[in-house]
């Protein structure tokens, strides 16, 4: 594994380099795409299957959305503006750390985990995001989750054990699976948990320099049989996601470099 790391750690600094030389637009319009993406397959996890004209109608401020379809847009709206969040407070995060000398800490708390949920579910905000009081009877994930007065002792077993110094001196994108994991297990709101779960991972991510990933909608079988079966498989599927993130991205941004090197020669 720490070959891989090795190579993989290779791979991110390139593809940093290749943002860096892109014009700023153009890598806006691809994170733009990356995060419709993102929506598309984070909701195809959770078995809703989103065309891409409701996406962009959702997203686009331009295009006027069928009434009929606004509560479903308010939930992709509210997915978009949690995907900012997360960058905006992993990157945030980033420079704070960069910043210190000496051990750095978890910043990770139970109100970061509120908040998550409260962007995606912004009609909770009001009553206080309370957890779960039962266990729901039809439901996606079928994986063993926390009986409904054990959640707020495993939320905060969970802050702890990101504080450890054990999980501190895990490779990142291991120690965001794990964390990912270990929120699934708690499943702590009826609605979004599975969301709030990859968010959390990828903000994990994204403060430790590695580019988000996404889950596919391919591999939605693989996902709930490793939550169902033990943590250790889905180390390697978001280490694989992870490949393909950093993979897809370098290919996109070489291809400009290209088609740029190409006009210049031809002017």
């Amino acid at each position: 594994m720490e070959t891989t790391l090795f190579g993989m750690d290779h791979k991110i600094d390139q593809l940093r380099e290749l943002r860096m030389r892109t014009a700023t637009g153009l890598v806006h319009d691809y994170d733009e795409k990356f995060d419709v993406s993102w929506i598309y397959h984070d909701n195809a996890l959770e078995g809703v299957v989103l065309s891409y004209h409701e996406l962009k109608a959702a997203i686009d401020k331009k295009i006027i959305s069928d009434v009929t379809l606004i509560p479903m847009y308010e939930e992709i709206k509210n997915h978009k503006h949690a995907i900012e969040q997360v960058r905006q407070i992993a990157r945030a995060w980033a420079v704070e750390n960069a910043t210190k000398k000496g051990k750095k800490k978890n910043q990770i708390t139970l109100d970061t985990l509120k908040l998550l949920h409260t962007l995606l579910t912004p009609e909770e905000k009001a009553k206080g995001n309370p957890f779960r009081k039962d266990n729901p009877l039809h439901r996606l994930y079928f994986h063993e989750i926390s009986q409904p007065d054990k959640i707020t002792l495993r939320m905060r077993k969970l802050v702890e054990w990101l504080d450890e110094e054990e999980t501190l001196n895990m490779n990142p994108v291991e120690r965001a699976a794990r964390a990912h994991y270990r929120f699934m297990s708690i499943y702590p709101w009826p609605k979004n948990s599975g969301k709030v779960a990859r968010l959390l991972m990828n903000l994990m991510l994204v403060r430790d320099g590695f580019p988000p990933i996404v889950i596919h909608a391919i591999e939605r079988q693989r996902y709930y049989d490793v939550l169902r079966n033990e943590s250790a498989g889905l180390i390697p599927l978001v280490f694989e996601s992870m490949e393909n993130a950093i993979e897809t991205s370098t290919r996109y941004f070489t291809e400009l470099q290209e088609a740029r090197r190409l006009t210049r020669r031809s002017a």
